[in-house]
């Protein structure tokens, strides 16, 4: 029973859990679809809680961050992913998948996970509304440019914005502010596992016969997303590190530089092209639970240890 309860507070456990039950079944997808953009919310409310609100006083704080984070995931990781893309693959479906990939800004959960990592946490808030902001623009050209695609609408973009980014924070205000946020505090761990549980069984669930139903489409799929997650996720840790970037500032410019919004980009793929074209985001969005687990992995194992 003890181990039990230690494997069930295990954050690596429970997102590796949530994956194979994913590949497993995909009965209750449909059922918890409903849930993500909640449960994103949550997790974003509970994330944000740990950013004190000295963080939102100063201009300069926010524009730099803003700054490189868009550098980081429009200018590296969009620009990798072409090249990639231009490389290795030839069937049209899925390099428009891929290049929405590129067009799309950062991973909402960029946030959450950089709480879990011990990130810099105000960093990639201010990182990731500013790539948000400036995908308002980016996005549509993109698309118009490299697929033809004329009649995105950015208020999408708006809407995820502010439902999963901006309510959040506001919320997360007025819990510091009447002081609602200590007890929750104790709890904080656990509803951030389990809410991405939910996230991360109904992503995969969802394109569970997109996956298992192309297995000759997967190896070059899977090697761009290995490239573009994994291996790039480690050079710019390493070029991080030779250049002396304080720590958790690079563990945020990693998440800004390797992790898009797969979700968004493999909604824009069915709604424009077919289900084919939303296969590179359904295995990126794999590979994001895996890196999350490796760089977990890696965190625990360079923390001193306790005497």
């Amino acid at each position: 029973m003890t181990k039990l309860k230690a494997l069930l507070h295990n954050r690596n456990f429970i997102f590796l859990l949530a994956t194979v039950s994913g590949l497993l079944t995909d009965k209750a997808a449909p059922w918890t679809e409903p849930l993500i953009l909640p449960g994103l919310a949550v997790v974003m409310t509970v994330s944000t809680m740990s950013i004190p609100n000295r963080a939102f006083r100063s201009a300069r704080t926010m524009i730099m961050p803003a700054f490189l984070g868009s550098v980081m995931n429009y200018l590296v990781l969009s620009g990798v992913i072409l090249i990639l893309t231009r490389l290795m693959i030839q069937e049209p479906s899925l390099r428009a998948g891929f290049v929405l990939i590129a067009t799309v800004p950062p991973a909402v959960a960029v946030i959450p996970f950089t709480t879990i990592l011990k990130g810099n946490e105000s960093f990639t808030l201010f990182s990731t509304i500013g790539a948000y902001l400036i995908a308002l623009m980016i996005l549509p050209l993109m698309a118009y440019f490299f697929l033809g695609i004329k009649n995105i609408d950015p208020m999408k973009l708006m809407v995820i914005t502010g439902e999963l980014i901006l309510l959040p924070i506001l919320i997360s205000r007025v819990m510091l502010f009447k002081g609602w946020h200590k007890p929750i505090a104790p709890f904080k761990g656990p509803i951030t596992d389990w809410s991405f549980f939910i996230i991360i069984y109904t992503i995969v669930g969802l394109n569970r016969q997109i996956i298992i139903g192309n297995p000759a489409l997967i190896l070059p799929v899977a090697t761009i997303a290995f490239l573009s997650i994994f291996v790039l996720g480690y050079l710019i840790d390493t070029v991080g590190r030779l250049i002396r970037v304080e720590r958790k500032t690079l563990i945020s410019l990693t998440l800004l530089g390797t992790l898009k919004n797969y979700g968004l980009s493999g909604g824009l793929a069915l709604v424009f092209f077919n289900r084919e074209s939303s296969l590179p985001s359904a295995v990126c969005s794999i590979f994001l639970v895996f890196f999350i687990i490796w760089m977990d992995y890696r965190q625990k194992r360079s923390e001193p240890a306790i005497v």
